[in-house]
């Protein structure tokens, strides 16, 4: 909504100098002034009144056509249903559009230039689809798999850093202070804070507080979350249950201090009880269902 209030400040001239030039800096502001300076070239031909009145006069006089009460209503809802879909998809050109997966969930969707996307559970992506073309940026909170079609520069925006591509397959994971960037094709460009990295095939890296981790070479095709497999490099028990409370949209409460032991390894992301057993094992906890909620504890003792 407020970027079409800008729109139309724009287009009215009702913009102070601060709000023109924030306006100016938009990748899309080239198009805007593009479609601005057509539409105030177009021109109607000269209109003689007296002319037309001439030849209206001249013309023989043909059988009136009445229009009922009933076809002017018809005509009317038509007009308005002719305005409202234009309005509607002037909206939806312009606006910004937001794909979830909610947890538990996977979802799969392609982009305007029919670039693929896969979202992993509990995560969400931001787009304009207006001038998507030569401006392919995103925002991703979570984690998703892209798939890009060769073209213009291809940006992913997180919280924690930024990915550039061109065109090429990689998996960017954002979640909570660790940001993880994997390439399956191509060549990836990674920012962090004051890092950059590049990227290629088989490669991948992890950045968190501030610190990187190299991860070791993938020679998968694509993200082991695709084929209901977790797969974590050194990462501690309170991320790694943050991370099945979002794919099994489960509660899990952990009534022991969180170790600092770091994992590696891969958890199941569609056996809840296996998953949970490889946690318990690994830093010896028993595991308590208590319908949609699992108690980790480190007592021997049953609750």
């Amino acid at each position: 909504m407020e970027e079409n209030n800008k729109l139309s400040k724009w287009l009215n001239d009702e913009m102070n100098e601060l709000e023109l030039n924030e306006f100016k800096a938009q990748p899309d502001y080239e198009i805007f002034d593009k479609i601005k300076k057509y539409s105030s070239e177009l021109k109607t031909n000269d209109f003689d009144e007296s002319v037309m009145l001439s030849n209206i006069l001249s013309k023989p006089k043909s059988k009136v056509i009445k229009i009922n009460s009933y076809q002017k209503w018809i005509y009317r809802v038509a007009a308005i249903l002719v305005i409202s879909l234009g309005l509607f998809f002037a909206w939806n050109s312009f606006s910004i559009s937001s794909v979830t997966a909610e947890n538990g969930t996977k979802n799969s969707f392609d982009l305007p230039d029919h670039s693929k996307v896969v979202l992993n559970s509990g995560s969400e992506i931001e787009y304009k689809k207006w001038g998507w073309e030569n401006n392919r940026k995103l925002t991703l909170k979570g984690e998703a798999y892209f798939r890009v079609h060769k073209g213009s520069k291809f940006e992913v925006g997180t919280p924690l850093g930024k990915v550039t591509v061109l065109g090429t397959q990689f998996n960017v994971k954002e979640r909570d202070n660790r940001f993880e960037v994997t390439c399956y094709e191509g060549k990836v460009r990674v920012n962090y804070q004051n890092h950059e990295k590049i990227i290629t095939k088989g490669m991948s890296i992890a950045f968190e507080d501030g610190k990187i981790i190299d991860l070791h070479d993938n020679h998968l095709s694509s993200p082991e979350w695709m084929q209901n497999e977790l797969y974590f490099f050194k990462e501690d028990l309170k991320s790694i249950i943050k991370e099945l409370e979002r794919q099994y949209d489960i509660k899990i409460e952990a009534k022991t201090d969180f170790s600092n032991q770091e994992f590696t390894g891969t958890i199941p992301s569609n056996n809840i009880d296996i998953a949970l057993k490889i946690i318990s094992t690994t830093y010896h906890l028993e595991s308590i269902k208590k319908n949609n909620l699992i108690i980790l504890d480190s007592s021997n003792e049953s609750k």
